[in-house]
């Protein structure tokens, strides 16, 4: 659900003041924790150390960015894969392909 217009974007007062007097590409990054917080223009160029719940993960603020929130940038959860036989059977068949290209990569540079 969007802000109402009169409110404006919604962006931490502390954030703010971390920024303020700043040079965009002179400073490190600007460790957080405000995930929810919008990105204003005056954050372009600025790198954020957004937490993620476990570590802390670098943003560089790009104008595209401007009005998505910055926890988007910094994904809080890890995606391993689906299980099952049938995705096992292609690993095996990847690996498999792998090892016979570098074989084949190997072979012609032994001749030589």
């Amino acid at each position: 659900m969007s802000r109402s217009i009169k409110k404006g974007p919604f962006v931490d007062i502390k954030l703010l003041k971390k920024i303020e007097g700043k040079k965009p590409s002179g400073s490190s990054a600007i460790k957080t924790w405000a995930r929810r917080s919008q990105i204003s223009p005056e954050m372009v160029g600025f790198t954020f150390a957004v937490h993620n719940g476990k570590s802390f993960i670098d943003v560089i603020v790009s104008e595209e960015m401007v009005g998505h929130r910055l926890g988007e940038f910094s994904p809080t959860k890890k995606f391993i894969r689906h299980g099952g036989k049938m995705q096992k059977e292609l690993e095996v068949k990847k690996q498999e392909a792998d090892i016979a290209a570098a074989k084949a990569a190997k072979a012609p540079a032994d001749k030589k």
